[in-house]
């Protein structure tokens, strides 16, 4: 029987691991498929305190990590495929085998949104890329021009990091201006090797029948003229999409999948706590995210201490 359960090791889990873990609850955090969460295709991470030069997201996940299994925190390189929250000690089947938990602390995070092209599927891997930081650098892109879609901090960032690799960089936006911060807007329109191409879409993905990304096919919104783009890979950063598919039907998620906080961290479900993106569609960053992760944790310290003290 496990005191504390956490799903999730980005930010939020591995933060929510320290504190559990510095209260002696000695949790198990279970990875998911994603160890480190988003964070760790992060090249250089600019706004978490107490790095002024930056720090690279892999290595501040690896750090935060190693200082919650300072504390006993145990974390296993496991998924969790279903989950019984309907009584407690609740259930949760993890890679087939059976784990029980009298909490769970849920911060399962996001994943990146796709465009919905059927062949952006058929070529992901094969051009189509959702991660600069992991994927740029390969031959297949080097000295080539690459298409960026987005328009916020992600996108830029993507951008700014294909810039060491492609020979140019291509940022297909439906609006006629970025929505990301006006440093990082500032940064990409100043680099030379970033071209914009505004008020665009992409409307399809080429080519399948070469097994490989060739170009785009993109639309005007403005004009409705459709052409096409030659380009040797596609880096899709739309957005994100709350990993909270497992807790359908179980924890209250509103219309966009994200779960419904109630007071402080605690959701629908007594005992049962949330942190980070997967309950965040406004803020979405590293920071809050730790600081949702210290709040659950603090919950869940308080919920299992009233329970003892009333035993």
């Amino acid at each position: 029987m496990e005191n504390v359960v956490i799903i999730g090791t980005g930010c939020a889990g591995l933060t929510a691991a320290l504190y559990t873990a510095r209260a002696n609850l000695n949790p198990l955090v279970f990875t998911g498929t994603m160890p480190g969460g988003l964070l760790t295709t992060t090249s250089i991470v600019e706004n978490f305190p107490g790095f002024p030069d930056g720090i690279d997201g892999y290595e501040l996940m690896a750090n935060t990590q190693k200082q919650a299994e300072r504390f006993g925190a145990r974390v296993q390189f496991a998924t969790v495929e279903k989950v019984d929250l309907s009584k407690r000690p609740f259930t949760l089947i993890v890679d087939g085998e059976a784990v029980l938990a009298q909490t769970v602390i849920i911060a399962s995070g996001a994943g990146h949104r796709h465009l919905g092209l059927n062949n952006e599927h058929l070529l992901e891997k094969k051009g189509v890329t959702y991660c600069a930081t992991c994927d740029g650098a390969l031959p297949v892109f080097r000295n080539k021009t690459l298409v960026v879609v987005g328009g916020g901090d992600s996108a830029c960032e993507e951008a700014m990091y294909l810039t060491r690799f492609a020979s140019e960089v291509l940022l297909v936006h439906r609006r006629d201006s970025l929505r990301a911060s006006n440093i990082m807007a500032e940064r990409t329109l100043a680099n030379p090797k970033i071209k914009p191409v505004w008020n665009t879409v992409v409307t399809d993905v080429l080519d399948v029948t070469q097994n490989k990304v060739t170009g785009v096919k993109v639309k005007d919104l403005l004009t409705g003229t459709e052409r096409t783009i030659d380009c040797a890979g596609v880096f899709i950063a739309i957005g994100h999409v709350p990993n909270t598919q497992l807790f359908a039907g179980q924890i209250d998620l509103d219309e966009s999948g994200y779960v419904i906080r109630g007071q402080g961290a605690q959701t629908n479900i007594s005992g049962v706590f949330v942190a980070g993106d997967c309950a965040d569609s406004v803020y979405r960053q590293a920071i809050t995210a730790a600081g949702m992760g210290c709040a659950a944790a603090i919950d869940c310290e308080r919920f299992l201490a009233a329970e003892a003290a009333q035993a």
